[in-house]
């Protein structure tokens, strides 16, 4: 992927949801919104040990606003996380491609920032520090990152690009994807399947509530799974 500054990508703007979207996909848990997406052919479940680090309120939903970042031994400021903070719309998720850096991509000033522009929350192929100041400080804002961190990307890494499509978690993110996060972890809903997948997410769901009444009525496991044979 090369090095984008251009303001091209820069300007582009993340998808748009409506409140009543957003408000589905806060009541439909990432487990089963991990299979309705693979019902879908595609795959959709962050790994790599993205994890909450701060937990915000309730379930992490908004489109993805994407920067990535590569190894470099230059101390410079990472320019394009610092602009996806100042210009995204409010409700976004930022997502940090770092590569699974063991470095802090995320902390509390950009925290402090991204409530300014009442972000939603982000997402970090790498890792976050300041997190005791995030959680005291700013409850409200959910942090979902390989690890906490003290050391700073300074010298270490740099922005390449800004919305870009980014590898996160090996899934790739596009600017734009609906990104789900709860205490299960992240998945990312492709923007063209976000109808698709929230119908099928929520027949699961329906599904999954008559087996567990299934279940304690007839006081065993197999006889529960047994009329739709999952688990």
């Amino acid at each position: 992927m090369s090095d984008t500054t251009s303001s091209d990508a820069s300007s582009r703007e993340s998808a748009h949801y409506p409140e009543d979207v957003l408000e589905a996909f806060r009541s439909i848990t990432t487990a089963s919104l991990a299979d309705a997406v693979e019902q879908h052919g595609r795959r959709g479940y962050l790994t790599g040990a993205v994890h909450q680090v701060a937990p915000g309120t309730g379930t992490l939903v908004g489109p993805a606003v994407t920067v990535r970042e590569i190894p470099a031994d230059e101390s410079l400021p990472p320019e394009h996380a610092l602009q996806a903070i100042d210009e995204a719309t409010a409700g976004s998720i930022v997502c940090i491609d770092a590569g699974g850096a063991d470095v802090a991509v995320w902390g509390g000033l950009m925290t402090a920032g991204a409530v300014a522009r009442q972000l939603a929350g982000c997402v970090l192929d790498g890792g976050v520090r300041d997190v005791t100041e995030i959680t005291r400080d700013f409850p409200g804002f959910a942090v979902y990152a390989r690890t906490a961190v003290p050391a700073t990307t300074l010298g270490r890494m740099r922005t390449v690009s800004l919305n870009e499509p980014v590898v996160v978690g090996s899934v790739d993110i596009r600017p734009g994807d609906l990104i789900v996060a709860d205490r299960d972890g992240v998945v990312r809903v492709p923007a063209d399947l976000v109808d698709a997948v929230r119908r099928t997410a929520e027949e699961i769901e329906e599904r999954e509530k008559e087996q567990t009444r299934l279940i304690l009525d007839s006081g065993s496991l197999r006889a529960g799974l047994a009329r739709y044979h999952r688990i």
